[in-house]
């Protein structure tokens, strides 16, 4: 076992993207919102494979503005103020080397959004009254001397206004991992303001090392800013996510962290590679919330990729894109919302065996099962991984999933495995069965429910459960032969807990032909493994307290060497 973890690029999350063929950064502006929370998490777009990094000397910028119904003018709404904008270099002397951008946050021209420019390093703007957010770059004198970036949350116009942005009072941002040699990549600075019930924020990407930044202006309120910086960097054998979250009433002005190794957290992203057909996916690390990029890293499978990140940025996300091949395209499997603690490892192994479906455990997951209506609709991980993990685009030969009511046929659906919807012709209280069934690799997955349901006026979840069955396996999804080894056992759904009445779990080692119960004992069954070359398949039949029930198989779950 194996592992490549030299970072290929970025791994980008925004809102819509313009290019702006200008300095050496990354600029994502304006992600806004009306009367939501101050931390967004702003979801779109992610790249992959990775920006090369090229890429970085383009610019991009972004924006999403929710704009009200357009009220009736009045004299306040038509009334206008002069802003002169002075900019300033690293010398103090008049520069055209800025792209400055003012954002409207509240009051008549909370839907402005500026960015003008005039050679003479003086701008000046005719904008209504309100409340606004300004932020600018200021580019280098000479190549590699980093960019200024100054950030006013606060712009107040309630009358003809001079704003002087002088990248003389930048200081620098500082931010590097534990290990000496370790090489810097990108970063990532967002500035998120809420004020009347808007929220609008500004970005910056970078060099992870160069960037000086400066507050302009008064403070805003107390807790109605929010700053991040995100850096990223590539060490010998496993990479960085260093990010910081700041809430205050200001933007940054400079910043310098050099965390320990022991402030770090460590997360890794195994591939199993359970075919054998080896290649090259991508690992990438990303922290959970707002506008944000991230990082990959080529991951040979099998193997490993490791990253070490900061708890202070909050949870993060880690994922794994499988290699394609010309019968199937790249699998994307992700483990979201990852809460990590200096010093603590944690370890996700993506696409391995016992495969099986999977319910998501997020308490804000949408049910797997619903009635809306008269119509009956299935959306399940049929085909998650050994930890649970749903891949994007299953790799299978053949999935139906048929619906009967009452005994009789409604419907059939071929596709893609467990995803499925029936429309029905009878709002009555009846006995439904869903079965479905999925044919992958040696592999063979069935699942039957049984549940009663009539007709609902709303989305409405049926009572839908999975058994998941999770031995320990080796990276090519094997188990020893002749050992007998402890196989977990886990229920999902409503018949988790108090909900179960009734469950049994059966074993067979000739492929289904003949099966053997095996009883579980504290959330686990022992399974003694055939010879090598061998499989082993498992059975789950349970009965929640309210009657409903599943009768799941795993055909040839694992094998054994």
């Amino acid at each position: 076992m194996g592992s490549t973890a030299r970072a290929s690029g970025s791994n980008i999350r925004a809102t819509g993207s313009s290019i702006r063929g200008i300095g050496s950064t990354i600029q994502y502006a304006g992600s806004d919102t009306q009367n939501t929370p101050s931390t967004i998490r702003t979801t779109g777009s992610r790249i992959r494979p990775a920006l090369p990094a090229l890429a970085l000397v383009a610019a991009l910028t972004a924006t999403a503005f929710t704009t009200q119904p357009a009220a009736p003018a009045s004299a306040a709404q038509n009334e206008t103020v002069t802003l002169t904008l002075r900019h300033l270099d690293r010398t103090g002397a008049p520069t055209d080397a800025y792209a400055t951008r003012v954002t409207g946050v509240s009051g008549p021209g909370e839907n402005v959004r500026e960015a003008a420019h005039d050679p003479s390093g003086t701008v000046t703007l005719r904008l209504p009254k309100g409340r606004y957010l300004l932020d600018s770059e200021v580019y280098p004198l000479h190549q590699g001397a980093g960019t200024d970036w100054l950030v006013q949350p606060r712009l107040d116009l309630d009358g003809d206004t001079t704003v002087t942005i002088d990248a003389r009072t930048t200081s620098p941002v500082d931010v590097r991992p534990p290990e000496t040699g370790a090489e810097p990549r990108h970063a990532m600075s967002f500035v998120e303001v809420h004020h009347e019930g808007r929220t609008r924020s500004v970005n910056l990407m970078s060099s992870a090392t160069g960037l000086r930044v400066a507050h302009l202006g008064p403070s805003a309120e107390p807790g109605s800013v929010t700053a991040t910086f995100d850096a990223y960097w590539i060490g010998g054998r496993s990479d960085y996510g260093l990010g910081y979250r700041f809430t205050s009433g200001r933007s940054l002005t400079g910043f310098a962290r050099r965390p320990a190794a022991a402030d770090l957290a460590t997360v890794k992203a195994t591939a199993a590679d359970p075919e054998g057909a080896g290649g090259v996916g991508v690992a990438a690390i990303q922290p959970s919330e707002g506008t944000t990029v991230g990082l990959t890293s080529e991951l040979v499978r099998p193997g490993t990729a490791t990253f070490h990140v900061t708890p202070e940025r909050g949870a993060w996300e880690l994922s794994y894109t499988t290699p394609g091949t010309p019968g199937a395209p790249p699998n994307l499997y992700e483990a979201q919302d990852l809460q990590v603690r200096p010093g603590a490892t944690t370890v996700h192994t993506f696409d391995n065996a016992v495969r099986g479906p999977a319910l998501d455990p997020a308490p804000d997951a949408p049910p797997a099962l619903v009635r809306d209506g008269d119509r009956i609709a299935l959306d399940l991980p049929l085909l998650a991984d050994g930890e649970g993990h749903a891949p994007s685009d299953p790799v299978f030969r053949s999935a139906a999933t048929t619906l009967h009511r009452d005994g009789v046929l409604v419907g059939t659906h071929r596709g893609t495995p467990g995803r499925a919807a029936f429309p029905l012709n009878t709002p009555d209280q009846a006995r439904y069965r869903l079965t479905t069934t999925a044919l992958h690799g040696a592999g063979r997955t069935t699942a039957v429910w049984t549940f009663d349901s009539a007709a609902t006026k709303a989305p409405a979840a049926l009572p839908l459960s999975v058994v998941r069955f999770t031995p320990t396996l080796a990276l090519d999804g094997t188990a020893p032969a002749g050992a007998t080894i402890r196989v977990p056992v886990t229920v999902q759904g409503p018949a988790a807990g108090p909900g179960l009445r009734s469950l049994t779990v059966r074993v067979s080692v000739d492929g289904g032909t003949t099966w053997t119960e095996a009883p579980v004992t504290d959330g686990a069954v022992e399974v003694r493994n055939p010879a090598p070359g061998g499989t082993v398949s498992l059975r789950a039949t349970l009965t929640d307290t309210a009657g409903n029930t599943l009768d799941q198989i795993l055909g040839n779950a694992y094998r054994t060497r």
